[in-house]
Parts: C-alpha cells; sequence; structure tokens
C-alpha cells in the first residue's frame, strides 16, 4: 500500500465530495471503519455515509479545502478548511470552519479510521445567534 497515494486520492474525494458521490465511500472506507467528530462517533460505512448525507440537508453549499498532508506509515494526518453557507440563521455568509483528521489506512489503502479534530465551541456556536454571544461572552471571561 502506497499511503501517501491513499492520503492523496482522500483528500481528493473530500475537496470533490457531492450528494452524489458519497455513494463512492467504499472505494475510500472499508467497510467496517469507525468515524468520530464533536458531534457524533459511528462504526461502519452506512453509518459514515449518513453523516455526510446529513451534512448536505443541513448546510448549503458544504465543501472542504485540504491544506496540509502528513503521512506516516499507515496513518495520516490532513489539516482542512470546511466551507459552507448555514440554511438558517445567517444564509449570507460564508461561514469557515478550521480543523484537522486523523486518519489510519489498512493493508488495501482503506480508511480503517478517521477522526476529525475541530474547536466547535470556537469554529461554530460562536457564530450562531444567541448562543454565539453566550459562547463569546463566556470566552471573554474566561480570559480575564
Amino acid at each position: 500500500m502506497d499511503t501517501r497515494q491513499a492520503t492523496q486520492n482522500l483528500a481528493e474525494f473530500f475537496e470533490t465530495l457531492t450528494p452524489q458521490s458519497i455513494s463512492r465511500l467504499g472505494e475510500i472506507y472499508a467497510a467496517d471503519a469507525s468515524f468520530k467528530d464533536p458531534f457524533n462517533e459511528v462504526q461502519g460505512l452506512p453509518a459514515i455515509e449518513g453523516i455526510f448525507r446529513h451534512m448536505y440537508v443541513a448546510l448549503d453549499k458544504p465543501h472542504f479545502v485540504v491544506t496540509h498532508q502528513v503521512v506516516d506509515g499507515d496513518q495520516a494526518f490532513l489539516t482542512w478548511e470546511f466551507r459552507f453557507h448555514f440554511k438558517r440563521f445567517d444564509t449570507q455568509t460564508l461561514q469557515a470552519v478550521r480543523g484537522a483528521s486523523h486518519v489510519v489506512f489498512n493493508a488495501q489503502g482503506l480508511v480503517t479510521l478517521h477522526r476529525d479534530y475541530w474547536d466547535a465551541a470556537e469554529e461554530l456556536y460562536e457564530k450562531l445567534p444567541v448562543v454565539g454571544g453566550l459562547m463569546r461572552w463566556l470566552k471573554k471571561r474566561a480570559n480575564t
């Protein structure tokens, strides 16, 4: 297995992800892969597909931009920016969440573990009406 190529394939897959291409996740992920982010922890391809399908229901024009890749053995670490518009709240402003993914590949070059790291408070909650004001106030109070 060429981990660099598998990582590049993963990055390209996410940068070109569409509602239609979600059905191709099995070309990138193992059937029993696990996925975890600040909101989800699931195992198995159908559950992972469900998370990405929901993304298109909940958000308008979601799009990943992979900014860096670090490969070591059968693992990789990708940093990315996730851009989208809210379907509710401020629908005009382009939002951006910055984060990173740790992935592990099997011998066939398929992802067996995918864990996303990003700060939900700073990157998401602070951008929401009402909740955002509270989060910014709490952050300010914690830093004084």
